[in-house]
């Protein structure tokens, strides 16, 4: 070997040496991964073990977010408990479940999630409209992801009727996307779709898209999207989509933190980013399972907005999608998310607690413990007074810091006297 490529060697090894050593946690990002740990570990039997050893703030760590994904109860292909199975065995921690707008399978996945020591955000991806006002651009659908805390969303009847009414439009949007492929020469009967998207799920593309492949007039999935039913495509149509700031400002409103879904998907996104973001918008989806997209990280930048990604797994089984837990999402960024997202959820927590203290009903039980984990329920069945749910509930929820907080304080003593005998709880 000659000189020159001996000491080329040398160079090679040892960046090779010092691109593979990780780079030491300082004391800041050490408290970032401690409080991420804490949150995560709320509700765990056996908290998840990360050593500043295992830190790296360009990469993960052992705990793992996946903040989007979907089940059979919009357009995905596995049950909630599938799911939860699914991202366990990819070694997620924390599983965000975004079906489209409905909130339905949450409870299966959080139930699922017990055997796991995984932790469940409810979430939900809504469906809505971007009108440009005088700005260039055309009309465009836009996709809003909404996540909650654990106790879910507060006004939850206000966001059920919202979801309902786009549900509702999505069995008129199904149907009208098969008289265009009818009239295409591609005939499909609604009832071949219903049956595909199953019972009580609001039919989307994906489903008439399988109904297509099943059908034979199409080869795949993304055949069927790439021909018909692409957005504006010769089989498009739109349903009752609200609008994309009236979508961002009721997530405010029902204590959710607000995300734009897969921004790179969109005609023009800087305006709706831009629109976005005065309606309120908490932050926008950059990593995904390719990594973190630079144009919308430093979009992002811009407008103040929180990075977070997901792998917006639906189970079809081919290779163009990202699995469970494939997102690269970095610590600093989970921090972040939870940093703007917690004291939200704390807010929405002391929302319900607040109107449960000013009328008390079996209702309003049921709506503070809709989410919780039947093993929880199952060990209060017996409480006599609501504190005792109270305090059940937030020990799970909210941080020792968290419960401490004199607004929290206040309403746990309010409730102290409150009988729930006679409400069933589980």
């Amino acid at each position: 070997m000659d000189m020159d490529s001996s000491k080329s060697s040398k160079a090679k090894n040892k960046k090779k040496r010092r691109n593979g050593r990780k780079k030491k946690a300082t004391a800041e990002q050490s408290q970032y991964a401690k409080s991420v740990r804490e949150w995560v570990s709320l509700d765990s039997s056996s908290p998840p073990s990360v050593d500043d050893d295992d830190l790296d703030f360009g990469l993960r760590s052992k705990v793992v977010f996946d903040l989007h994904s979907h089940s059979i109860f919009s357009d995905g292909f596995l049950s909630p408990t599938a799911l939860v199975e699914r991202a366990h065995r990819n070694g997620v921690k924390v599983l965000a479940l975004t079906d489209h707008d409905t909130m339905s399978g949450i409870p299966e996945a959080i139930e699922a999630s017990q055997r796991f020591d995984m932790k469940i955000i409810p979430g939900v991806e809504i469906s809505t409209m971007y009108s440009p006002r005088g700005e260039s651009g055309t009309e465009e659908p836009v996709h809003i992801l909404a996540y909650y805390g654990s106790c879910g969303p507060a006004r939850y009847e206000e966001l059920e009727t919202c979801l309902s009414n786009i549900r509702e439009g999505r069995y008129h949007r199904a149907k009208n996307m098969i008289l265009k492929l009818n009239k295409l020469k591609m005939p499909l009967k609604w009832e071949h779709v219903a049956k595909i998207a199953g019972n009580g799920v609001a039919p989307g593309r994906l489903h008439v898209a399988r109904a297509l492949v099943e059908a034979g007039h199409v080869e795949n999935l993304k055949q069927a999207f790439n021909r018909y039913l692409y957005d504006g495509g010769p089989a498009y149509s739109t349903g009752n989509e609200p609008s994309a700031e009236e979508s961002v400002e009721l997530i405010r409103r029902t204590g959710g933190f607000a995300a734009l879904a897969h921004p790179w998907a969109l005609k023009n996104p800087l305006p709706i980013i831009k629109r976005l973001k005065d309606a309120g918008l908490h932050g926008m989806e950059v990593y995904r399972g390719d990594g973190k997209l630079a144009a919308f990280s430093d979009l992002a930048d811009r407008y103040n907005l929180v990075k977070v990604g997901g792998s917006d797994y639906h189970g079809r089984g081919n290779h163009d999608e990202s699995d469970l837990g494939s997102v690269n999402l970095p610590l600093l960024a989970v921090h972040e998310f939870l940093k703007v997202a917690r004291p939200i959820w704390c807010n929405a927590i002391k929302d319900i607690l607040q109107h449960y203290v000013e009328e008390p009903s079996e209702l309003k039980v049921e709506r503070l413990t809709r989410f919780w984990k039947m093993r929880n329920l199952k060990s209060i069945s017996t409480a006599s007074h609501c504190r005792d749910v109270v305090d059940m509930c937030l020990s799970t929820w909210l941080t020792p810091e968290e419960r401490q907080a004199t607004d929290i304080e206040s309403l746990r003593s309010k409730l102290s006297h409150t009988s729930i005998n006679g409400v069933a709880l589980c």
